[in-house]
């Protein structure tokens, strides 16, 4: 029945890969990306995350032969064994990685590139109830870290990286890092890609912005405390004898009454 599906699609000009080399390249993309994973069998049999991209294959092509009923029932059983909900209208490029694949939901209108990778709790969400596009598009090679939303119709340019529980809500231009609620541009890598296969995991180095500015206020504030403290020897030193302030540097000596009365 897939393959039959699967000739529909490509006479309708839609299909731009095999359906056997989709699924091939989806199970040994993994290899890549997870030193956990030892061979194809357990990739096969313990990846849920693959197991949901697997499936996600075939309800796609059911729903682009508008057999959409059966789209949405694929789907729902690779929900309940998987916990990752994909919508069988969304766009998915080649080599995907979900790990872990806890609590991810792509949505109907969202576009996937080559290469991405997300962690568990990603969402790729819509922000409008209009039957339109409204869900994100995300280029090649992005990576979205665990707990991030991604929300509404906007582009996250090629080689992409989202910070954990980040919510983007606007454009991101290609190479950068995007991190904070709502989530903001920190760092633009240019073209470069540090990882020589393309996928750039690094996303325990991403960034601090707010660290980095409460150091800076840190480091005032100790340039600020070592000049009063200049500022107060040198007026002890020169100036006690005309001070204002004399009164307060010098005790008060008692007076003969009072030293009576504590004797």
């Amino acid at each position: 029945m897939v393959m039959a599906i699967s000739d529909k699609v490509k006479s309708n000009g839609q299909a731009t890969q095999g359906f056997l080399a989709q699924w091939h390249e989806d199970v040994h993309c993994v290899f890549g990306r997870d030193p956990a994973a030892h061979s194809v069998w357990e990739i096969l049999l313990t990846y849920a995350g693959v197991h949901a991209v697997l499936m996600h294959r075939i309800s796609h092509r059911l729903w682009k032969a508008d057999w959409k009923l059966a789209a949405r029932i694929l789907a729902a059983f690779s929900k309940m064994i998987t916990s990752v909900d994909i919508h069988p209208a969304a766009t998915i490029g080649r080599r995907l990685f979900i790990d872990h694949a806890l609590g991810v939901v792509i949505g109907e209108t969202a576009e996937i590139g080559n290469d991405v990778t997300l962690y568990h709790g990603v969402t790729l969400g819509g922000t409008t109830w209009n039957k339109e596009k409204r869900h994100p598009t995300l280029g090649n090679n992005v990576m979205v870290g665990s707990g991030a939303k991604i929300l509404g119709a906007i582009t996250l340019g090629n080689n992409v990286r989202v910070g954990a529980n980040s919510v983007v809500i606007k454009d991101v231009p290609a190479c950068c890092t995007v991190v904070g609620i709502p989530g903001r541009v920190i760092q633009s890598k240019g073209t470069q890609i540090q990882n020589r296969h393309g996928i750039d995991l690094d996303h325990h180095l991403i960034p601090d912005p707010v660290g980095k500015a409460i150091a800076c206020l840190i480091e005032r504030i100790d340039e600020l405390e070592a000049g009063q403290k200049q500022a107060h020897k040198v007026l002890v030193e020169d100036s006690c004898d005309v001070c204002d302030a004399e009164s307060i540097c010098v005790p008060k000596k008692e007076s003969p009454v009072k030293q009576a009365a504590r004797l």
